[in-house]
């Protein structure tokens, strides 16, 4: 049984405009708060962990809804249409709003733009176990975060080359490059994939597992794996994410660099990140998802680390992000289709939900604290911050039994290969 690459890449567009997405959005956002309304590092960490809140709200009600529907479309792609559709039209009004200086226009795009981005969330992600047997899951998530992190490499890379200098820059052409990129993405995904035809020649499974009585419990070991998979989960964001959040206003303040220069950093990590992507698949389908996961948590750290120890930027910046990219993305292939193995194939957008549940909390309370400590205590203890909980999250995992790859065979899905797209 071999992975469809060409259909998997297809079905990462949508992953892609989320990654193009919130790059931008962890990138300027804070940046508008801090330089143009004023906002202190810990109220500025509240307004980056609100999206969270409302997707923990969001996230598991759309993806069990999704798992509900049925249309000519199918179930997962209406909500990607028109999630980002309605994305792409709210964001634009963020750097209006910048450059009318008005707060309240701010708020409000703010908040259409990300509940948007929420209803379609689940549903991007939970396409590709849709359409992928369970085996070949692990690259399939691969392909899909390489997706993710070209999106978001385009977006570094319209920062870089749009975002000008100076103390009022213009961020209208840089929200409008990355709204068309968006729009493109997922219009060439609507005419490319049909989703209902592909999730037909996967129904025997789903079927045999539909027979399985819902009130089926799940055995007290795998539940206790499943527990500890997602405590990792929420301790490896809350390293992360604290450090993607606040990034753009550390090499400003701390590291002193000036205009959209500080995406150039974070370009490497992405590179490091697509490159790896898919050999850490294949090393995940011969060493096992819980191993690369440790391995990439290792690495984390010693990126996090090591990064902390410099007060200029220098060039060796260079190699410690490219190696928290790989780091990076041997955590992401693996852990959400390690959550969706303990899972029914009935029940993968609900199981979704419950993944980006954790994640989001993590991403919801790790802003503000890591705000608080960069206002009060120093920008310095940024990345021993993100240290820590990589440290954490290594320990949580290596109690994790279940969830792992088995390259068994899987029944009546031999045309998966030969389907017509």
């Amino acid at each position: 049984m071999k992975l469809n690459y060409k259909r998997t890449f297809l079905v990462g567009l949508a992953f892609m405009t989320i990654g193009s997405f919130w790059q931008l959005y962890d990138g300027i956002v804070p940046l508008i708060l801090k330089n143009t309304f004023a906002v202190s590092d810990t109220i500025t960490g509240m307004v980056m962990a609100a999206d969270n809140v409302l997707a923990l709200l969001m996230l598991p009600l759309f993806g069990a809804l999704s798992d509900k529907t049925s249309t000519r479309m199918g179930r997962r792609m209406p909500f990607i249409l028109f999630g980002t559709l309605v994305t792409v039209v709210g964001m634009m009004f963020i750097p209006i709003s910048d450059n009318m200086r008005s707060l309240a226009m701010f708020i409000i795009a703010l908040g259409i733009t990300l509940l948007a981005t929420s209803t379609y969330r689940s549903a991007s992600v939970a396409l590709m176990p849709d359409v992928t047997p369970k085996p070949l899951r692990s690259k399939a998530n691969a392909v899909i975060n390489l997706m993710g992190a070209v999106g978001g490499i385009f977006a570094l890379l319209a920062v870089g080359i749009l975002v000008p200098k100076g103390d009022s820059p213009n961020y209208v052409p840089v929200y409008a490059v990355i709204a068309g990129f968006m729009l493109v993405a997922v219009l060439v995904l609507v005419f490319k994939i049909r989703e209902r035809k592909l999730v037909l020649n996967l129904d025997e499974q789903v079927r045999e597992e539909k027979a399985r009585k819902s009130s089926e419990v799940m055995p007290a070991d795998v539940k206790r794996s499943f527990y500890f998979i997602l405590s990792s989960v929420f301790l490896w964001f809350m390293g992360y994410n604290a450090i993607t959040t606040a990034f753009s206003r550390y090499a400003q303040v701390y590291w002193g660099l000036e205009g959209g220069l500080f995406a150039y950093t974070l370009i490497v990590a992405q590179v490091a990140a697509i490159i790896a992507f898919i050999p850490v698949g294949i090393v995940a389908s011969k060493l096992g998802r819980k191993k690369t996961i440790l391995g990439g948590l290792v690495l984390l750290v010693i990126a996090f680390a090591s990064a902390a120890f410099f007060k200029n930027f220098t060039t060796m910046l260079f190699f410690i992000f490219a190696l928290a990219g790989v780091g990076w993305a041997s955590i992401n292939v693996n852990s959400y289709p390690m959550v969706v193995e303990m899972s029914r194939s009935a029940d993968v957008g609900k199981y979704t939900g419950i993944y980006y549940t954790f994640s989001m909390s993590a991403q919801i309370v790790t802003p503000i604290i890591s705000g608080a400590l960069l206002q009060h205590v120093g920008y310095w203890t940024l990345f021993p911050y993100g240290t820590l909980f990589a440290i954490m999250a290594f320990v949580t995992m290596m109690f994790v039994r279940h969830g792992d790859n088995k390259p068994e065979p899987v029944k009546s899905i031999d045309a998966y290969e030969s389907m017509d797209d």
